[in-house]
C-alpha cells in the first residue's frame, strides 16, 4: 500500500486526520486520527531488502469511550482487507483515550 493509498484510506474514516501529529494549537476536537509509520518489518534475501513492509499505526483519539467511533475505523480497515491489532490507553495529561490500531502495509 502506498503512502497516498494509506492517506486516502485514513481520510475515508471521516474524522480529521494528520500524519504523525497536528501542529501545536491546531488539534481538532475529538474524535480525530493520527497515522504514522514507526518502523519497518522488511523481508531480506541475498543480503538485501527483498520485500519492504511498513508498520502502520493509526491512533484514534476520543474524549470518551465510544465503540461506535471505533467500529467506524475498524469497518474501513476491514473494507481494505487489513489485519490489525488493537490496544487502548487513557492519556491523563491530555484527558483523551487513544485507541491504537497496528498493522503492516
Amino acid at each position: 500500500m502506498t503512502h497516498e493509498e494509506v492517506k486516502t484510506m485514513v481520510e475515508s474514516i471521516g474524522f480529521p486526520s494528520a500524519y504523525h501529529h497536528f501542529a501545536q494549537g491546531e488539534s481538532p476536537d475529538p474524535p480525530f486520527v493520527v497515522y504514522l509509520y514507526p518502523n519497518a518489518d522488511n523481508f531480506a534475501a541475498d543480503g538485501i531488502v527483498y520485500f519492504s513492509v511498513n508498520v502502520l499505526n493509526i491512533e484514534l483519539y476520543t474524549d470518551k469511550k465510544d465503540p461506535d467511533v471505533e467500529a467506524q475505523v475498524e469497518a474501513v480497515l476491514t473494507e481494505n482487507g487489513i489485519y490489525y491489532e488493537k490496544s487502548e490507553v487513557w492519556i491523563e495529561s491530555e484527558r483523551l483515550y487513544e485507541v491504537l490500531y497496528e498493522m503492516e502495509v
